[in-house]
């Protein structure tokens, strides 16, 4: 891109509306959200997860009572924890679709409309988090079909679901940030890999914090699946309750998502050199 062309988006995006803005974001998520719709077995295939979790891994440990739980099942301490790590499973790998776009040509496009950066990266935010609200569903139903003691109020439904959007948001704008970076789509599956399972162990997702050695809670206390998680515990679970508060967990989350758009939004053009 020329630095007269930079200039004069710069100044385009400046003159930007609110509404303007918004409606741009809507656009982008809309474009990625029509694919999902296309072809929703994306969706389906991601349950093989939280199935064997909870199928398998939550019976057998639920019988175990190796854990400390608080008083909880331990298929009930699990369900917030497996439905989480789904979020994030599903999110990390966003970035790959940035990377196929761009060899398709359309970043290109978007990159020279006067769309501001930042409404790219929360456009592709928005799409996340309605595919999480699928995952959030399915999720449910397993969960009522073992007989998870759910709660289903309004207000801990409309937490769970906020809880849940913003980690898709946050790590699907961490997985922008990575393509950005890698450029590849062979080094982004491996980086993938790499993050995933250091961020889901390094979190409440499977036993509490109390059981972590020093080093590792350390890690945890800035892992935002950490936040998202014991959010998800006491909104989600009767008798489940927050460690952190649920104040403080939005916040952390909120903070997190602020910094990864404020990465995301500057490395965004260099997904194209």
């Amino acid at each position: 891109m020329s630095q007269t062309h930079a200039a004069a988006h710069a100044a385009w995006a400046d003159r930007t509306s609110p509404l303007d803005f918004l409606r741009q974001v809507e656009t982008v998520a809309e474009a990625d959200i029509r694919k999902l719709i296309r072809d929703p077995i994306e969706l389906l295939t991601r349950m093989i997860q939280p199935v064997l979790w909870l199928g398998i891994f939550g019976q057998v440990f639920s019988r175990a009572r190796a854990i400390p739980t608080g008083g909880l099942r331990y298929l009930d301490f699990m369900t917030p924890g497996v439905l989480a790590p789904s979020v994030l499973f599903g999110a990390i790998f966003y970035g790959i679709s940035l990377i196929w776009e761009r060899d398709l040509g359309i970043v290109h496009k978007y990159l020279v409309s006067p769309t501001p950066r930042s409404a790219l990266v929360l456009g592709r935010a928005v799409s996340s988090m309605t595919r999480s609200l699928c995952q959030t569903i399915l999720v449910y139903v397993l969960a009522l079909v073992l007989r998870v003691n759910l709660r289903f109020s309004v207000g801990a439904l409309v937490g769970v679901a906020a809880a849940v959007m913003l980690g898709s948001a946050i790590f699907s704008t961490f997985s922008l940030v990575a393509a950005c970076i890698v450029k590849s789509r062979e080094r982004f599956m491996g980086i993938g890999q790499v993050l995933t399972m250091p961020l889901f162990f390094a979190s409440n997702a499977i036993y509490p914090l109390s059981m972590m050695p020093g080093w590792l809670r350390a890690i945890s206390v800035v892992n935002p699946l950490t936040y998202q998680v014991d959010a998800l515990r006491g909104l989600m679970i009767q008798s489940g309750t927050s460690l952190f508060g649920f104040a403080h967990d939005f916040a952390a989350m909120l903070v997190a998502f602020a910094i990864l758009v404020a990465i995301a939004t500057r490395l965004y053009p260099r997904i194209i050199t």
